[in-house]
């Protein structure tokens, strides 16, 4: 199984609109992140998670010309805003792509692209056509390859995070469920929130990501949704050995079952 990493950035994006910190303004590609997604890939099957507000110039940029499904992590803008471009995708399969979502997420994801789900304004314009399939903490498969829910806090939200074989996605969350750390037990390999060394009421400061991600154990930890911040570069240097800073088109290759 081979995971992608499409961004790497917080929801305003790196560098961010008019800023002229050293991160901003930085030649380093490391630090060009667009907004959190990855893509999980099998021989057979493609699952994006999450499509967000630079889902378009990701599938360009990467290449990324079929989907079997989209899993949402929750409803927050910079994960559901680049929803609309999955036409791209029935354009291209004369088909509808199936979305995995919780059902608060439907609910938001449905009121915000209301044109897509009201059949009477879908004849006025060109919608996405999906299948939403609702999930709760169960495990669920697509194309062959289980994915599994892990719970996890944002705040006051419940947001999810997914366990697909070897590895697992936790981005935007400030605290890990029991029973997510008990999903996540044998992981070698994880994309854990860690947004800046600066206090955040939802996510994880970069200590904090680092004290959860050796309570977790696994093999590596890269850590995702980066503020402005953080410059790769001089952060890099002074992690702990097995936890790295993502960064847009970082590859994984891990085992897409858990035998």
């Amino acid at each position: 199984m081979r995971v992608t990493v499409l961004g790497s950035g917080t929801s305003s994006g790196v560098p961010t609109i008019g800023c002229e910190c050293e991160t901003c303004r930085s030649s380093d590609p490391r630090d060009r992140r667009l907004r959190p997604s990855v893509l999980v890939e099998t021989n057979e099957t493609s699952i994006i998670i999450d499509t967000s507000s630079d889902f378009r110039e990701q599938c360009l940029r990467f290449g990324i010309d079929r989907l079997d499904g989209v899993i949402y992590t929750h409803h927050h803008f910079d994960h559901i805003a680049g929803f609309d471009d999955l036409r791209a995708f029935n354009f291209v399969s004369k088909n509808s792509v199936p979305i995995y979502l919780m059902n608060e997420t439907f609910a938001h994801l449905s009121r915000i692209f209301e044109y897509a789900f009201d059949p009477k304004k879908r004849k006025e314009s060109s919608a996405p056509v999906v299948k939403p399939i609702l999930i709760d903490d169960k495990s669920f498969s697509i194309g062959g390859v289980e994915c599994t829910p892990i719970p996890l806090r944002h705040g006051s939200m419940r947001v999810n995070g997914y366990r697909i074989g070897g590895f697992a996605y936790c981005t935007d969350c400030n605290e890990i469920t029991e029973e997510g750390y008990r999903r996540l037990e044998g992981i070698e390999y994880i994309i854990l929130d860690g947004l800046r060394y600066r206090p955040h009421p939802t996510h994880m400061t970069i200590e904090k990501a680092i004290d959860t991600a050796r309570k977790i154990g696994a093999k590596q930890t890269w850590l995702t949704h980066i503020a402005h911040d953080v410059q790769h570069r001089l952060v890099e240097k002074d992690l702990p050995h097995g936890i790295n800073l993502a960064y847009d088109g970082l590859v994984i290759n891990a085992r897409s079952s858990r035998e």
